[in-house]
């Protein structure tokens, strides 16, 4: 039996784990996915918002400000890429110009510090490619941007080297307190057991509660967010992050500046039933570019590699949820956690575990908060490329020229503690395929790597979930 099981693997239930694992306590996240953050935390604006925004007194304006402060530790600790881009909110005439400045109170009640204005002139200077209908600008320096899966994949393995668990395919379909503990149920018919229980499951996180409580006092009502990509040739195009004026939808279509040199456009923010449609629609798309033309008529849309979509878990409680099972002590929801949860993650989870759990019990002496990840071959300089070119011979053969990915990088990326076996999890932790061609170059490559390292036929390699193989059968025998 566990002391604490962690429903959910994305950067909430990450961090949570990681909290956790600082105190002398066993720990277990689990994810109905074959991989850590495979929904969304991996499909958001990636921004580390300053605070600017959410309604002051409420716990996101709290923990969104708190938990961007926490990213600069974050960084070193988990060695995670922290772009410090600043942003930009725009106004285009004397009403939004007003809207600017009741934000600009709201980010001075919220704490957010070293916010100031700029005409439009002044803002072009420094990003030239503004829409020449800009007036007017609220310039957040505190904004930044990370790479959100890798903090979820480096979070899990420092707590893992502190001794938490993580289990994949973990599918809850039902949950009992017997006596003093709860009794979990796997889709694959076995159990877990545990003294406490940690509800981060996300646009689920409502289902969850209803296994245990008749009604939970939130629902999730997803929300779709869909983006475009431009290719990382597109980098020093835009160096803030630019917002519009956000409205009650959400913060609106933004640019965003990415850690690996893209830039990201987008999203939409609309309603949806079905809270695993990630799909896109020429419509998303469409309204997207319409809507770029009020921060820039210069994006250079021919440089979109690709496009996604995400959902996000707004809840009717219209704040962050977390809070203890009013029913069921020991069970505690983190839920609702849309924009800014990103940003809010690392306070979100040093709150739950400080203030709504109050745990009790000293720290492990030997708590080690710094993880290490083996740095991609391409980001080392020449002297540490000889070192490691004798050690490892197979960074010699270049898989993914794109992202300059070695058959290395991917072996490490295979079997670290934390690593993966589909072509979507190398892609997530290596870069392979996510560059120009999009794997169109090196993703047969990476199959074959992936059949040989696992010891399974090409043809048992799953693209990302369980049973979706890329191969169907073999056509030629000779």
């Amino acid at each position: 039996m566990k002391d604490y099981i962690v429903i959910g693997s994305g950067i909430i239930g990450a961090l949570i784990t990681r909290t956790l694992s600082k105190y002398q306590v066993s720990v277990l996240v689990i994810d109905k996915e074959n991989d850590i953050s495979s929904h969304q935390t991996i499909a958001n604006s990636a921004i580390i918002h300053s605070g600017h925004d959410p309604k002051p007194g409420s716990l996101k304006a709290r923990l969104c400000v708190e938990g961007n402060a926490m990213y600069d530790t974050l960084e070193h600790e988990l060695a995670i890429p922290l772009l410090r881009t600043g942003a930009y909110v725009v106004a285009h005439n004397n009403f939004e110009e007003q809207m600017l400045q009741e934000l600009h109170q709201r980010a001075k009640q919220n704490g957010v510090l070293g916010t100031y204005f700029l005409s439009g002139d002044e803002a072009r200077k420094v990003e030239p490619r503004l829409s020449e209908t800009i007036t007017k600008v609220l310039s957040l320096p505190s904004t930044k941007v990370t790479f959100p899966w890798e903090v979820s994949i480096h979070a899990i393995s420092n707590a893992i080297k502190n001794g938490a668990e993580f289990k994949r395919n973990a599918h809850v379909i039902s949950i009992k307190k017997v006596e003093d503990h709860f009794v979990l149920h796997l889709k694959d018919g076995t159990t877990l057991e545990s003294k406490h229980v940690i509800n981060a499951a996300g646009v689920m996180s409502d289902l969850i509660a209803r296994m245990i409580e008749e009604n939970p006092e939130f629902e999730i009502k997803p929300r779709k967010g869909e983006y475009f990509v431009l290719d990382r040739k597109a980098v020093g195009l835009f160096n803030h992050v630019i917002y519009p004026l956000p409205t009650k939808a959400g913060k609106g279509v933004l640019i965003v500046p990415q850690t690996h040199g893209n830039i990201l456009l987008g999203p939409t923010s609309y309603e949806i039933s079905d809270r695993e449609d990630e799909s896109t629609s020429r419509e998303g798309m469409k309204y997207i570019k319409e809507h770029l033309k009020a921060l820039s008529n210069q994006i250079p849309f021919d440089m979109i590699i690709r496009n996604f979509a995400g959902v996000r878990a707004t809840s009717t409680y219209e704040d962050f949820y977390i809070q203890e099972s009013k029913t069921y002590k020991g069970f505690y929801h983190v839920a609702g956690i849309d924009s800014p949860g990103l940003t809010a993650a690392p306070a979100i989870a040093k709150y739950l575990v400080e203030e709504v759990i109050r745990i009790d019990l000293p720290m492990k002496p030997d708590f080690d908060p710094i993880h290490q990840p083996i740095p991609l071959f391409h980001t080392l300089c020449d002297v540490q490329k000889q070192i490691e070119i004798q050690k490892h011979p197979k960074h010699g053969h270049l898989v993914c020229k794109c992202e300059k990915v070695t058959e290395q990088d991917i072996i490490n990326a295979i079997h670290s503690p934390t690593g993966n076996d589909t072509i979507k999890g190398i892609k997530k932790r290596a870069r392979a395929g996510a560059g120009l061609c999009q794997g169109g170059y090196c993703e047969s490559e990476v199959l074959k790597i992936i059949a040989r390292e696992t010891k399974v036929k090409p043809n048992e390699v799953n693209y990302y979930a369980k049973n979706t193989p890329i191969l169907v059968k073999e056509t030629k025998t000779k």
